[in-house]
């Protein structure tokens, strides 16, 4: 039996999400292996049923954070010392080495591209578009600054040029990078493109989305990959979907906050609307109490299934709950919490199925006004049925696992995007 490894950042759920619905789309001759570090989503994959190999050394929570929020440009500190990075390279070398792993399919895990480089074996990396390479080397606008009016569009082109400057050009990559990809006689990682580049990248957009873009030969367009967690419709959610009520669906994924959940809740309270809200990940002990009525908190849902249960939707705009609410025709306000999930949520806009609102209009008539425009536009439902057809003809896992097997025979497609069967 052939053997892949898998390697999601196992506190990101969109990751973890990806990594098992590639796995899912494999024939019976593979064998997935999941090398894990951190527990938050640890869980997911082994209610998947897959394999799972925990290597060491773990990153504390606060550590975490800050990986998190170097991975979404939130921050340039990071927890990435040369000795955890040394740790971790020899572990996954072990692994690949132990297992006869023919590949790695990584999320974020950046140490990774040191591994499966040292030990010969080709690295994929699962990711979108936005902030990659070629996208950040060819738009001039990033959507850093929202806005039509000259001033903030000269703004975005002024921030966008200096992203690419810093991202792709300057050696921004943690120093322990470089320093032991010498040591395992690898390419140092020294820009920020260096980190976020697989050997064979797997672009999970639409094929709008690249229009207009010429891409390197090891970049394929597969298609999107978004979560279908398994756990059923709460009751609740089928009570209030069949109230009289419009029903609004508030995730801010793993990059929100308290502050920002509490005043999108403040904002949407203000609507003659319910809203179902995945949220408690989020909120302190207490906050519950003192929420309106209207306002109903939950733990994780299966998003992928409220299709004709929830009538609009308020998301951080992170991939995979924006491809979860097209793939189910929801219209939504997305609010970029970083720049790639501005990016996601300014191709909807443009599409039609999504109005562009900036973190900061949370809390603000702005959010309550637009979610008002969803409800009350039928051009925006129109859009987002229109949007679900064009997602009902992909099947981005497939296409993945198509990749994957013609790279390792030899036969890949370069630089395009694999057909859909």
């Amino acid at each position: 039996m052939r053997t892949l490894i898998f390697a999601p950042v196992t506190f990101n759920l969109a990751e973890t999400t990806r990594m098992i619905a590639i796995a899912r789309a494999l024939g019976p001759s593979w064998r997935a292996i999941f090398q894990v570090y951190e527990d938050p989503y640890t869980h997911l994959i082994e209610q998947a049923g897959f394999e799972i190999r925990r290597l060491s050394p773990v990153l504390t929570p606060a550590e975490q954070a800050q990986a998190l929020a170097l991975d979404q440009g939130r921050s340039i500190r990071h927890p990435f010392s040369a000795r955890l990075v040394r740790e971790r390279v020899a572990a996954e070398r072990r692994l690949i080495r132990t297992s006869g792993a023919e590949a790695v399919v990584m999320g974020t895990n950046p140490t990774s591209l040191l591994s499966a480089r040292a030990e010969g074996v080709p690295l994929f990396y699962a990711v979108p578009f936005a902030l990659t390479r070629p996208h950040v080397e060819q738009t001039s606008h990033l959507g850093l600054v929202l806005g039509e009016d000259p001033l903030r569009r000269l703004l975005d082109r002024a921030g966008s040029a200096a992203l690419r400057l810093v991202y792709d050009r300057l050696p921004i990559a943690p120093r322990a990078f470089t320093t032991v990809a010498r040591e395992v006689g690898v390419e140092p990682l020294r820009t920020g493109a260096a980190l976020f580049e697989g050997d064979h990248t797997l672009l999970t957009v639409m094929p709008s989305e690249l229009d207009g873009y010429t891409l390197p030969p090891s970049y394929h367009r597969v298609g999107p990959i978004f979560a279908e967690l398994p756990c059923e419709v709460p009751e609740v959610v089928e009570r209030l979907a069949a109230g009289p009520r419009p029903l609004i669906y508030l995730a801010l994924g793993s990059s929100g906050d308290r502050r920002t959940v509490l005043g999108a809740i403040r904002s949407l309270a203000r609507l003659d609307v319910e809203v179902i809200a995945p949220v408690r990940h989020l909120l302190n002990p207490g906050d519950e109490d003192s929420l309106p009525d209207s306002i109903h908190p939950v733990d994780l849902l299966p998003a992928h299934r409220l299709g004709g249960l929830v009538d609009a939707a308020v998301i951080h705009g992170g991939q995979g709950t924006v491809q979860t609410a097209c793939a189910t025709g929801v219209p939504f306000v997305g609010m970029g919490m970083q720049p790639e999930q501005s990016w996601n949520v300014l191709v909807c806009a443009r599409e039609g199925n999504a109005i562009a609102l900036h973190r900061r209009d949370a809390g603000t008539a702005r959010l309550s006004d637009a979610v008002s425009r969803l409800l009350g536009d039928p051009a925006y439902r129109r859009a987002a049925e229109r949007v679900q057809d064009e997602y009902a003809a992909e099947d981005g896992c497939a296409a993945a696992v198509r990749v994957i097997e013609q790279v390792l025979a030899g036969s890949a497609p370069g630089g395009a995007e694999v057909r859909q069967d």
